[in-house]
């Protein structure tokens, strides 16, 4: 049986979480391309070390990296300041970015490596995803691939990958110390 070759952007936010991301598409069908866009990892440290490891673990990889390396902590600020659900706000600013993206590049599908994560919110990136794409004219695509999430770990740790341990932004580095009861001093 052939299979139907369809070039798709994936969303970036990690090498861990891209491992398992990009293995799960090239085996339906799907022809990847990687992008970075994180503006929300902060500090800024943070942001270096899991671009590094993301280069690093694409080096000498079949899959097209497409690097905006733009760190722009206001621009996270202002998309989510006045936003109830922040998540929601962030997710719209990386996916409008990879579906732009995608559209440049003339390629006519796009996700995002946050599907593998059990500690996104699935249904808002899926109706994002899919309000972002209708209005660009790029189709997402949703796969719910948090049963590789832990596989991606382990192959990642196996590799000396850098595993991060909060979802990126300020807020959730902040969440992660409070709920280990670090003093608020």
């Amino acid at each position: 049986m052939l299979i139907a070759i369809m070039d798709i952007l994936i969303h970036a936010c990690c090498a861990p979480c891209l491992i398992k991301t990009v293995e799960a598409f090239s085996e339906e069908g799907f022809s990847p391309q990687i992008l970075w866009y994180n503006p929300n990892i902060h500090p800024y440290r943070e942001y270096l070390r899991r671009r590094e490891a993301l280069v690093k673990y694409l080096e000498g990889d079949k899959y097209l990296l497409n690097d905006m390396n733009i760190y722009d902590l206001d621009l996270f600020f202002s998309v989510v300041k006045n936003d109830a659900d922040r998540c929601v706000s962030c997710y719209r600013l990386r996916l409008l970015a990879t579906a732009q993206k995608a559209l440049e590049l003339a390629i006519p599908a796009f996700s995002t490596t946050l599907l593998i994560s059990p500690y996104q919110k699935h249904e808002l990136l899926a109706e994002q995803g899919r309000l972002i794409g209708s209005s660009i004219g790029v189709e997402f695509i949703y796969r719910d691939l948090r049963k590789y999430f832990h596989q991606g770990r382990t192959i990642a740790r196996e590799l000396g990958i850098y595993l991060q341990s909060y979802c990126g932004c300020i807020h959730s580095e902040y969440e992660r110390y409070c709920k280990r009861g670090v003093s608020q001093r």
